[in-house]
Parts: structure tokens; C-alpha cells; sequence
């Protein structure tokens, strides 16, 4: 287990199912959770590669913050298939002021163990993931 600069302890199934998803595209997204108790991000939720950016939306909770990588795919201007892997650090504003700064002072930290994470996105609310976001950043 690494531990992080905030304390926050990153658990090993938090990379590997990263590095599945990455080599072997076994999933749509991963959800990433921080337990406060523990002090740690473990996987709350893995979604099947058949699942989409809706499904990814609908599992992030209204008021609590959330870590995400959504393995996205796309076509270029040229009609050419690629995908793009994504990190959401969701922040909605309903979230607890101390749920955020937990999320946000691990952030960084967090991300760093996820070796391929090609883009970033922050959203506080639905409005700021939507598919035309993700679209535009891919480009």
C-alpha cells in the first residue's frame, strides 16, 4: 500500500484494476472512493466495458465527492476510432466543504499512481461531464 503525502494510503487494487483497464480495456470506468476511517481510496464500483458515459453519470453520487477514469472512445474529424483515458475528479457543490478538501488535497497524489491517465476533467456538477465535455476534451 502507498501512502500518500495527505495520509491517505492508495489500496493496490486501486492500481491494478487502473492497469487492467488500461492494457486490457477489461472495463468502462472505475470509481474511486476515499474511506475517511481508514484513510484510504479503495475501488468503490467498476463499470463492464459494455457500459457507457450514462452509466459512469449515474453511478457518481449527488453530494459526495468521487474519483473516476473512463476509458473513452470516440471517432476523430477523420472517422478514426481512438480512446482517450480519463480522470473525473467530481466535486459536486452539495458535497460536504470537508469531503471536498479530502478529494482535493489528494488529488494529485492519487493521480500520480495511475500511470496513463492521458486527460483530466473536474466537474461539480452533471452539467460538466456530460458526453459533449469528454467529446471536446478528447479532440
Amino acid at each position: 500500500m502507498a501512502n500518500a503525502a495527505s495520509g491517505m494510503a492508495v489500496h493496490d487494487d486501486c492500481k491494478l484494476k487502473f492497469m487492467e483497464l488500461k492494457t486490457k480495456r477489461t472495463y468502462r470506468f472505475i470509481i474511486y472512493k476515499i474511506e475517511e476511517q481508514q484513510k484510504q481510496v479503495i475501488v468503490e464500483k467498476i463499470g463492464e466495458p459494455g457500459q457507457t458515459h450514462d452509466d459512469l453519470a449515474a453511478s457518481l453520487p449527488a453530494d459526495e465527492c468521487r474519483y473516476a477514469v473512463f476509458d473513452f472512445d470516440f471517432l476523430t474529424v477523420e472517422e478514426v476510432p481512438k480512446s482517450r483515458i480519463f480522470f473525473v475528479a467530481w466535486s459536486p457543490d452539495t458535497a460536504r466543504v470537508r469531503n471536498k478538501m479530502i478529494y482535493a488535497s489528494s488529488k494529485d497524489r492519487f493521480k500520480r499512481e495511475l500511470d496513463g491517465i492521458q486527460i483530466e476533467l473536474q466537474a461539480t456538477d452533471p452539467t460538466e461531464m456530460d458526453l459533449g465535455v469528454f467529446k471536446s476534451r478528447a479532440n
